[in-house]
């Protein structure tokens, strides 16, 4: 991913526009904001709020419709709703709201919820995703892939582009034909869940194609914690993580690929 640096013109207004053959947008408070992270994809402000992101974790985004808008991406939940941001004159708009800045803007929702276009679920925003930060250490096994990009609309995104997080970790699973369990490693990338014997083997035992999964959920079937399910046609595979934070985690993520998967993508 490219990112263009932003210019900061001294005009004594403090926010203004550059002549030439492009427009660049430049704003002393963007310069500053800690969580603007400039020509960052849709894609990949998904992939980053949902899989390290809480619930009310939020960025902002420069928008495709050119210089001076904006998109906030917000985690609702399982899913990131996006609104768009409009600079206009000397704040900041917002439906038929009017800010002089975007901590003003940031302050306002905090107290008070956006409300999601599709669905209505409200939306707090709780906690900035800084462009800076490193990760803690629940989320090392988890890597982040921006989306392939030709240009700047949605129409130059490469069509069918993979999935764009992954994750790999051990996990205990129930056998097929003998209902023992035993301990394989696991490796999730674009829509194939691979095990191994263990992580240093090369050749998978097996590949599951999540585009045949129709359920992923917690189970309470199989008198084991931390356990949960990915539901086949012909079979239901039975995995248990070692803590309940982990559990969730693949459940999470797994749970996002099929959204994914459901929306074409």
């Amino acid at each position: 991913m490219v990112r263009t640096p932003l210019r900061c013109l001294n005009t004594g207004g403090g926010m203004s526009f550059s002549s030439g053959a492009s427009i660049e947008y430049v704003s002393d408070e963007l310069e500053t904001l800690g969580w603007y992270h400039g020509d960052l994809s849709r894609h990949a402000a998904e992939a980053l709020l949902l899989s390290n992101g809480t619930d009310g974790s939020y960025l902002l985004r420069n928008s495709n419709e050119g210089p001076g808008y904006f998109a906030l991406s917000v985690r609702a939940k399982d899913s990131v709703k996006h609104f768009q941001v409009t600079r206009k004159d000397s704040g900041y708009a917002f439906g038929f709201n009017k800010f002089a800045t975007l901590q003003d803007f940031v302050n306002h929702f905090a107290n008070q919820p956006l409300l999601g276009s599709d669905t209505g679920t409200l939306i707090v925003l709780k906690s900035p995703y800084p462009l800076c930060v490193e990760e803690p250490s629940i989320y090392e096994s988890v890597r982040v892939h921006t989306a392939i990009q030709t240009g700047r609309t949605e129409n130059d995104l490469v069509a069918n582009a993979p999935s764009l997080g992954t994750k790999e970790g051990y996990l205990v699973k129930q056998g097929a034909v003998v209902k023992n369990w035993k301990q394989r490693w696991f490796t999730l990338n674009r829509y194939e869940l691979k095990y191994f014997r263990d992580k240093m083997c090369e050749e998978p035992i097996r590949t599951l194609d999540l585009r045949a999964c129709s359920a992923v959920q917690f189970d309470y079937s199989q008198d084991r914690v931390n356990c949960f399910c990915l539901v086949f046609a012909k079979r239901t595979f039975y995995l248990c993580a070692k803590t309940g934070v982990e559990a969730d985690e693949w459940i999470k993520i797994l749970r996002w690929k099929l959204s994914q998967i459901r929306k074409g993508r």
